[in-house]
């Protein structure tokens, strides 16, 4: 009958670590639930970055700072 018991308590501490909001699935901070990533190109190397992370010159995007300076590729050029 004690390990009945035993069992019935470490089963549902179990279930209960489980259940909590945010255990097993991380939510990324900031987004709400969902919510998709927008990624746009590196117009140096071609790299998708998410939005958010990429380093904006006027209407071009790159990766990096130093593809910034490097500037757009040749076939890019305007």
């Amino acid at each position: 009958m004690k390990y009945l018991i035993l069992v019935i308590v470490v089963g549902g501490l179990l279930w209960w670590m489980l259940r909590r909001p945010g255990r097993i699935e991380k939510k990324r901070a900031g987004q709400p639930p969902g919510a998709t990533a927008t990624f746009v190109a590196c117009a140096h190397c071609g790299v998708h970055v998410p939005t958010p992370e990429a380093v904006r010159d006027g209407a071009r995007n790159y990766c990096s700072d130093a593809h910034r300076l490097a500037g757009p590729r040749d076939n890019e050029a305007r």
